[in-house]
């Protein structure tokens, strides 16, 4: 008798493209800054991209806009997530515990550490102007940087998929 081996390979759509973009301002201001240089009109979601990670609730805000006439959808996401996380350590003595406290940074994307925030554009065209984009994004004064980010490269792509 034949046996049958079954290969399970994670089939993802990476059908959006994905701007990495360095920047120090807060998530507000490069949404406002977005919104002016490219013409959008990016507003915070109600509800924050949330993930619990070892106990700790992490949420990156998020930004979206739907062109419904160019059939595209734009999210700004944060990639960074500060918080003060707190530890108790026993000291062995009579008032045996010690609080300490100490920040904590969690990405969105862990390979891409340095990156500030992504913008993710999914759309139904084949062609988007991403060249145009970035150079538009790069004469941002407070952008210090912008590139497209290969999705198929990333281990943690699965982070970007929320529809």
């Amino acid at each position: 008798m034949a046996n049958y081996k079954l290969i399970l390979e994670e089939d993802f759509n990476t059908d959006f493209s994905l701007l990495a973009i360095h920047c120090s301002a807060d998530a507000y201001k490069m949404a406002y800054l977005l919104n002016r240089y490219l013409g959008l009109k990016l507003h915070r979601r109600r509800t924050d991209l949330d993930f619990s990670k070892q106990g700790l609730e992490i949420s990156f805000p998020w930004f979206e806009f739907e062109d419904e006439q160019e059939y595209t959808t734009y999210d700004l996401l944060s990639n960074k997530f500060r918080t003060v996380g707190a530890r108790t350590v026993a000291s062995g003595g009579l008032f045996g515990e010690e609080d300490s406290e100490e920040m904590v940074t969690e990405n969105l994307i862990p390979e891409l550490r340095n990156v500030d925030y992504f913008l993710k554009i999914s759309s139904d065209s084949l062609q988007l102007p991403l060249r145009k984009m970035a150079q538009s994004i790069n004469e941002i004064n407070e952008v210090i940087s912008v590139y497209t980010v290969e999705i198929d490269q990333l281990k943690s792509k699965h982070n970007l998929i929320f529809d």
